[in-house]
């Protein structure tokens, strides 16, 4: 195509409110006052606009767990003033959902990309600290309303509990659930499969989401 049409093909979306996604892995956020987004996640923005919060120097897991246990800041920022602001991970595809006022989400600390400044939001550790430095499980306790943007390597899967799933494939989960961290014997016995630690997801209510990904592998969907 012609730079003329590259242009007018790739611009932005015109109008809108709330969360728009402009294609599958990159979110336009309206900001009229404040909203919370990932550390490190804005490409671009419009009109005025600051940003409050701290990126974690060491990027990734590490740093989100270090952040979290130690109370040294969050792996969100806070975008104040007026303008789009536009965000994108790693070229995950991003997830707009809408929560109700008496409905929350537990979102792997990875997988958070926006959410308006009205949903209340708490980071924890699950498990054990050893734990959570190896799987990656730090999450964000979120509760409506309001939108939350999260990211998925590929489509997701939403499953329902009993189930078993891998730390760095976990996404979300339903808040009435609390997973457990669990390491599977068998798979320890002969050559090391990497694939010893899992959560554990009991019950037959909520649900839990999946990406076709593990965060700490190569492969991207």
């Amino acid at each position: 195509m012609d730079l003329a049409e590259f242009t007018r093909s790739n611009a932005p979306e015109a109008g809108g409110t709330g969360f728009q996604k402009e294609n599958s892995r990159l979110l336009d956020v309206p900001v009229d006052g404040t909203v919370m987004v990932k550390a490190g996640t804005m490409i671009a923005y419009t009109g005025e606009m600051t940003f409050t919060g701290r990126s974690s120097a060491e990027g990734g897991i590490t740093g989100f767990v270090k952040e979290a246990v130690s109370g040294e800041g969050t792996p969100v920022m806070e975008a104040e003033g007026h303008g789009h602001l536009y965000v994108a991970d790693q070229g995950k595809k991003v997830q707009v959902l809408d929560l109700d006022p008496e409905e929350s989400i537990s979102v792997n600390g990875n997988d958070v990309l926006a959410f308006e400044s009205g949903v209340d939001f708490e980071i924890n550790t699950v498990g054990s600290l050893s734990g959570a430095a190896a799987g990656g499980l730090t999450n964000v306790y979120l509760s409506g309303p309001g939108q939350v943007a999260l990211t998925t390597f590929g489509d997701p899967l939403v499953m329902t509990p009993p189930v078993y799933t891998d730390p760095d494939a976990t996404v979300a989960w339903s808040t009435n659930l609390s997973p457990s961290i669990a390491t599977n014997k068998a798979i320890e016995i002969g050559q090391q499969s990497g694939e010893t630690m899992q959560m554990e997801f009991t019950g037959s209510e909520g649900f839990v989401v999946v990406q076709p990904h593990e965060e700490g592998g190569q492969t991207h969907g």
